[in-house]
């Protein structure tokens, strides 16, 4: 089977390492995760009651770390509502993805 750009996202997440990503599962982001499911052990997903959440968790594992935080959402609201944690980023000058469908 050829890699999709699901695959390619998270070998490029491993290259940097990035071995923790905050989500919330939606139709989305299936894609991205099918391909964490196809990568095994190489990354931990934690899963977050809402998608606000996931920005702040992000943004807090990059205070505390040092390294890149990577947060998921789905399209449409799942999107915005990453943005009040994005902004905590933004303002604190840290280092947060954001992926969404």
């Amino acid at each position: 089977m050829s890699d999709t750009v699901s695959d390619f996202l998270l070998q490029r997440f491993s290259d940097w390492g990035i071995k923790r990503i905050y989500g919330f599962p939606g139709d989305g982001i299936n894609g991205i995760m099918g391909a964490m499911d196809r990568a095994g052990d190489r990354f931990e997903l934690v899963r977050a009651r809402h998608e606000e959440m996931t920005a702040f968790m992000a943004c807090v594992h990059a205070k505390f770390t040092g390294q890149v935080g990577v947060c998921l959402a789905t399209s449409g609201p799942g999107a915005i509502h990453l943005l009040n944690g994005l902004y905590d980023a933004k303002l604190d000058h840290q280092p947060v993805v954001a992926i969404v469908g």
